[in-house]
């Protein structure tokens, strides 16, 4: 009896690692690299001038089990003669709840709004559009949890929420620990083979996100609010400007012929936001009070073959400045322009050289500059599926 108990566990014990070296734990490692020149900067841009390397991953990820799969992005960037390494998403999800339920807990992108959960290298663009980068840092990731269902209906239909740290979009000195809330509803279909669209709905509760009080110096959002994860460096990960409440509402159309992607496809899309309370409302009789903010974009991108596409994109984004004169705010509200054109060399699935021309408004600045981008984005090693 006990020699069966021994034998029992030994095979017990030389089974679970034969269970585990199974394909279903073989990490799957992919690699992107980013490099760019561009001739200027673009505000709140990651992207500095001159030659740089952008948004270059390092992404592992694997089933952990039958019930769970986990994923690991790391991001290397260089700004000047330093390099940094940020780790932009470290999560697991489940794998396998029924009724297409899935809750996944760590560090990742949110999925607020249409752009956001899409990691930088899929995006046809060398930088998030301006609208983005002032309510959003460009892309928001964070630490916390999030559930999401697809429902089973003829009409795609997906329900999430997220409950965040908040740390990185705080405009106060004492954070709440959990200082973000998130509720997002996706519907699409198709309208025909050739095309199909995407409608969203994204709503963020930011408690850490009004700036109550201004003190007696002036204040300058750029400076303000914390970057990102400790940075002090003068490029931006953070959003420029924040609120208590951030609304989100986003529609991409897709055209195919014969819904064949490979050789011509068009994609247009638009999105916007409305950012509310991002000071109290105390100071709501105050000159041109910023009681709301709005931001958006609007664009095209055509592949005219399997090698070559263009694209179109307009941005704006409102912000504001305030000067203190004794205890009493003067706000200015101000607005951020760019336009963009783009025309991409796509050498294969995984390679893309773009050069990318940008005309850029900044009014706080009183500037207008034109800037000029070469990239490329190239990738090795497991790449997983573009979202839609």
């Amino acid at each position: 009896m006990k020699k069966s108990v021994i034998s029992l566990f030994v095979c017990s014990a030389l089974a679970a690692p034969a269970a585990f070296s199974s394909p279903i734990s073989n990490p799957e490692i992919g690699v992107v690299l980013d490099g760019y020149y561009q001739s200027g900067e673009r505000q709140l841009s990651e992207r500095e001038e001159g030659f740089g390397l952008g948004h270059t991953e390092i992404n592992m990820s694997a089933n952990i089990d039958d019930k769970f799969r986990g994923s690991l992005t790391t991001v290397l960037e260089s700004h000047g003669d330093h390099a940094d390494l940020l780790i932009e998403e470290a999560f697991i999800e489940t794998t396998s709840l029924p009724h297409g339920l899935n809750i996944k807990g760590g560090r990742f992108l949110s999925s607020f709004g249409s752009l956001n959960n899409q990691h930088l290298h899929e995006d046809a663009f060398a930088e998030r559009p301006v609208a983005y980068r002032n309510y959003l840092g460009g892309h928001f990731y964070d630490d916390g949890v999030s559930a999401s269902v697809v429902l089973p209906t003829d009409l795609y239909i997906r329900l999430g929420v997220e409950a965040l740290s908040g740390q990185q979009m705080s405009a106060i000195d004492d954070p709440s620990t959990v200082g973000i809330y998130s509720a997002t509803a996706t519907f699409g279909g198709d309208i025909s083979t050739a095309s199909s669209w995407q409608l969203g709905f994204s709503y963020l509760r930011n408690d850490n996100g009004r700036v109550d009080s201004f003190g007696d110096h002036d204040h300058d959002h750029d400076h303000d609010h914390p970057h990102r994860f400790g940075h002090d460096h003068d490029h931006s990960h953070s959003a420029s400007v924040t609120g208590k409440h951030l609304y989100g509402m986003d529609f991409v159309w897709k055209w195919a012929p014969n819904g064949n992607y490979k050789y011509q496809n068009l994609t247009v899309s638009a999105e916007w936001l409305r950012l509310n309370d991002a000071t109290s409302r105390d100071y709501k009789f105050e000159h041109d009070y910023p009681g709301t903010l709005d931001a958006f974009y609007l664009s095209g991108v055509y592949r005219l073959s399997p090698s070559w596409s263009v694209g179109a994109r307009y941005s704006e984004a409102e912000d504001f400045d305030v000067k203190m004169y004794g205890h009493y705010p003067y706000f200015k509200r101000e607005t951020e322009r760019e336009f963009d054109l783009m025309l991409a060399w796509n050498s294969s699935h995984f390679g893309t050289i773009r050069g990318q021309y940008t005309r850029a408004e900044n009014q706080r600045h009183d500037r207008e500059d034109n800037i000029f981008t070469l990239q490329y984005v190239m990738s090795f090693g497991a790449h997983g599926a573009h979202a839609f």
